[in-house]
């Protein structure tokens, strides 16, 4: 039964069709007197409303904004208050400027360190983003706006991220990778959901039927509307098939003629289109494109606080050797560092922010009651050691008591667009701490990063405080902690490896080619280096405060558990209590300890406080692919509360009722049971998991197709394809190399020649597509005859199809 069965009568069939793609780069498509326009815009971070030219890729200005901190770092505050605080403030701003639609947030899982988008992310547990996420939709969503969790599903790389096929067993997408949409979609109840550009098992996320009717919809309960990424699209009538309901940026008049033609000659049914027309309109009539807010203004000095105090319940301090932290007033600090002056504060692409009020921790400082000795850049931002640089930072060093130096990760490290190539700080930041160190005076560093990095150099140093990437407020919070006047709260949302090394199946991230095996299963994160008694340079859940917190009194019932917590030492703070179960006997394969609960608690000097945590229906549960079903297997379960994945206080046994399940005798089961994920080939994944998607091959000489990308160009037949994709792949390079990536360059690098009918806007239509193709695969003057024609019959169709722009 169509909601809006009333104006569906009312539109032409071209109505219709049009309403399934954009009408530009941040416009749904309107129809005159009946429906409205929407402008989405990128929000996971703060909006980035662009009203002039418009790009998906951050590269073109928008109107200023406040920055709040990224996701990741977001994440580390264990706060669900704070972040729903964020995202009220985002609903807010964007009713302001007239934005309709957030694109955020983002909760893919971390599954590697070296994901290039990990920033806007937050977290390797599925459990903590989608409770976070949940609430942050729950925010944006309070005055009206919509938001749109991304990107369903299984997206965890940047690399060829259009042509891409994540090969992973189902119990370990329902578990790990879907888990986390289920919780948010459940909680927060959005209004749109983004589809990932990649494949999952073979099928393109925004045309499966599996992932957008069987478990969003049926499942999760999903009642909004989809939207593909930009230039996400691959098959538009396989989409609206199988339930994705807006194109973006807009395929115009090319993609509806498309429609028509499918609906014409009995290819797509006209009442599965006016279903996809009906889940649309359900939003878009009751979002705030159908009101004016010419009476609503942005009050900055709130957002700024609220950017302010996520900021400040973010921060993790990670070491704080013989108490050197908090500062006292009377301390002379050293402040030393490029970033202290000029901050990296936020990610770079589609979510790069024209802060409206950024702070410094050097023009912040003095505010904060900090006595400066002195400034030093100590390093530059990007290229060679610079010894001058160095000396200065050392004079300046001798002449304080602490000395505060402010590295992390450059902007070319951690980018949409581009996977970072080892998890390494800059060589010329490690030689600064190397030299620093070598001094009298105490060091303590602060970290601005997005995602991990190695430490070798933490044994040389007094403190760590990680400020992750913290919006514009960052810097005055950051000081907060450093003198004391707020005690650290945040806690790892991720693991810290030792090094890259001992990441499991490391060396094949990303994936060059089209299928990207998840071999590693269920053991994503700490469920990997937990099971593996990996040592890890700092554990998931893991972060320091200025008091202590002692443990006792745990009992558990049917509800949860409950324990008493009390601050044990001499200054205020506030504790995270972790809930994690596990199953020792076991005849399924499992992580020994999976978190299934949090709770903050704040306590003055001495206080004790009774916390509970509940249990719900994802305590106990494991995805059984026999019967595709949730089950929970009977038997003896490990409660345990912890203060982090490593360091377990309190346990206690729970029996529970569920599913007798017979013990398995495979080879390859007690490989991954024992987590011994080096010796896991690839027929051993294959075979286990019924998992066969060969990998493809290239050679030089081969036809392309339209999934192929424009870097296998350099496989092409054609050397002036061949000469296209080598100069892509040097100008990206020299773009590095200076420290600003072309993200355009690489996005056009790893794109699928099916991408040319989908980004232009109308401009270039399939039928032109497979013409550049005729010309990559050798055919230059057939093929350049064809393009001329399409090209000319193209845009002559476009103009005769007069009712596109009449509706506008």
């Amino acid at each position: 039964m169509l909601k809006n069965a009333a104006i569906i009568e009312k539109l032409t069939l071209e109505q219709k069709a049009a309403l399934m793609s954009g009408q530009g780069e941040w416009k749904s498509y309107a129809v005159n007197n009946q429906v409205p326009a929407m402008f989405l815009s990128d929000g996971p971070l703060g909006l980035r409303k662009q009203s002039g030219a418009g790009d998906h890729l951050g590269l073109n200005g928008s109107e200023p904004a406040t920055c709040f901190p990224s996701s990741a770092t977001l994440a580390n505050s264990w706060n669900l208050e704070v972040v729903e605080d964020v995202g009220q403030a985002l609903g807010k701003e964007a009713q302001a400027l007239d934005v309709h639609q957030v694109l955020g947030p983002g909760l893919n899982i971390k599954r590697n360190p070296l994901g290039g988008r990990n920033f806007e992310y937050y977290s390797e547990d599925p459990y903590l983003a989608g409770k976070l996420a949940g609430r942050v939709i729950r925010g944006i969503q309070a005055n009206g706006t919509i938001a749109t969790p991304k990107h369903f599903a299984v997206n965890s790389q940047e690399t060829r991220r259009m042509a891409s096929n994540s090969v992973v067993d189902e119990r370990t997408l329902r578990e790990i990778y879907l888990t986390n949409f289920e919780i948010a979609i459940q909680e927060g109840y959005p209004k749109s959901i983004m589809t990932s550009y990649n494949e999952v098992n073979g099928t393109y996320t925004n045309e499966s039927h599996h992932l957008l009717q069987d478990i969003l919809r049926q499942e999760f309960g999903f009642d909004g509307y989809v939207v593909t990424d930009w230039g996400g699209d691959n098959d538009h009538i396989a989409g609206i098939k199988n339930g994705s309901n807006l194109v973006m940026p807009g395929l115009k008049q090319p993609g509806a003629r498309e429609v028509i033609a499918a609906v014409q000659e009995g290819r797509l049914d006209e009442a599965v289109l006016d279903q996809r027309v009906d889940e649309l309109l359900n939003v878009v009539l009751s979002s705030n494109a159908t009101k004016k807010n010419d009476a609503i203004k942005v009050d900055w000095d709130h957002q700024h606080q609220v950017a302010y105090q996520a900021a400040l319940k973010s921060i993790v301090l990670l070491k704080n050797e013989a108490d050197v932290l908090p500062l006292t007033q009377e301390t002379r600090v050293a402040l030393i560092g490029d970033f202290a002056a000029n901050p990296r504060y936020q990610g770079a692409g589609s979510s790069l922010v024209n802060t409206k009020n950024l702070e410094t921790l050097k023009d912040t400082a003095q505010a904060h009651g900090v006595t400066l000795a002195g400034y030093a850049q100590g390093y530059k931002r990007v290229g060679q050691s610079d010894p001058a640089l160095i000396a200065e930072a050392k004079d300046l060093a001798i002449k304080s008591d602490v000395v505060v130096l402010n590295v992390g990760l450059n902007e070319v490290s951690e980018s949409e667009g581009m996977d970072r190539k080892n998890m390494t700080m800059p060589a010329n930041q490690v030689e600064l701490i190397q030299e620093l160190s070598q001094l009298d005076q105490k060091l303590v560093v602060v970290l601005s990063a997005g995602s991990p990095v190695e430490m070798p150099w933490l044994d040389r140093v007094d403190a760590v405080v990680h400020g992750y990437l913290g919006g514009e407020a960052g810097a005055g919070a950051m000081w907060e902690v450093l003198t004391g006047a707020y005690n650290p709260s945040g806690r790892l949302a991720e693991t810290y490896p030792m090094s890259y090394a001992d990441v499991p199946f490391g060396e094949e991230f990303p994936a060059h080619r089209r299928n990207s095996y998840y071999k590693e299963s269920l053991f994503v994160g700490y469920r990997y280096y937990d099971k593996a008694q990996k040592a890890v340079r700092f554990p998931f859940g893991f972060g320091l405060s200025y008091t202590s917190f002692t443990y006792d009194n745990l009992s558990v019932n049917d509800q949860g558990v409950e324990v008493k917590v009390t601050n044990s030492g001499q200054v205020a703070g506030t504790e995270t209590v972790q809930l994690y179960i596990g199953k020792a006997e076991t005849n399924i394969l499992r992580p020994a300890k999976e978190l299934k609960g949090f709770a903050q608690v704040s306590l003055a000097p001495g206080e004790s406080q009774q916390v509970k945590i509940s249990f719900d229906d994802k305590t106990f549960r494991y995805f059984d692919v026999s019967s595709d079903t949730w089950q929970v297997e009977a038997g003896t379960y490990q409660i345990m509360i912890g203060k982090n994945v490593n360091d377990i206080i309190l346990t206690a046994d729970y029996q529970v009722e569920g599913q007798e399940v017979m013990a398995v005798q495979d080879e390859v089961f007690a490989k991954y049971q024992a987590c011994d994920l080096q010796s896991i080939s690839q027929n051993d994944f294959e075979n286990y998991f019924n998992l066969e998607f060969k990998q493809n091959t290239m050679v030089k000489g081969q036809n392309l197709g339209y999934n192929d990308t424009l870097a296998e160009m350099i496989y092409a037949k054609s050397w002036i394809a061949r000469a296209v994709a080598k100069w892509l792949k040097n100008a990206i390079a020299k773009s590095e190399a200076k420290g600003k990536p072309d993200l355009n360059l690489l996005f056009n690098y790893n794109m699928p020649f099916r991408a040319m009918g989908k980004m232009t806007g109308g401009l270039i239509d399939q039928d032109m597509v497979t013409a550049i193709l005729r010309i990559v695969n050798g055919h230059f003057w057939s093929g350049s005859s064809r393009l001329i024609k399409g090209y000319f019959r193209n845009q002559k169709r476009n103009k005769a199809d007069t009712w596109y722009e009449e509706d506008k």
